[in-house]
């Protein structure tokens, strides 16, 4: 016999920003190279994804926290930090998504698009934006 899950609780946290990079260019024969530290990479986003097919929530039985990765952070020579990647979550039709605290309905994922349930945060700027010509 098959279980059915029908209310599942479920834990979500998108990825942080990466730092940005605070770094001087430094090179023989060059003698005020200035800022070149990178900016960076944006933290990973929840995404929530209507899968045919499914019809039950039983794959959160032995799941429940959901992270995203975090930004990567800059480096010297104005490189950016790498992007972190969406997690995408697999619900049924018809799921509703609902704040654990107030009770508040936050999305009905009735045929529709994937749905962004926490945004992955932005990543810092280096110091490269604040050069100045003098």
């Amino acid at each position: 016999m098959a279980d059915f899950y029908d209310h599942v609780k479920i834990y979500v946290k998108a990825g942080n920003g990466g730092n940005g990079c605070i770094s001087f260019h430094r090179e023989k024969y060059i003698s005020h190279g200035g800022p070149d530290g990178g900016d960076g990479g944006n933290g990973g986003n929840i995404v929530l994804k209507i899968e045919q097919g499914k019809n039950t929530l039983l794959d959160f039985r032995t799941r429940k926290k959901f992270v995203a990765q975090n930004g990567g952070n800059g480096a010297n020579s104005k490189f950016h930090g790498a992007n972190a990647p969406d997690l995408i979550i697999p619900v049924p039709d018809g799921t509703v998504v609902k704040d654990a605290a107030t009770g508040k309905v936050i999305k009905d994922m009735s045929r529709c698009e994937p749905f962004v349930l926490a945004h992955g945060g932005k990543g810092g700027w280096g110091n490269k934006h604040f050069a100045t010509p003098t």
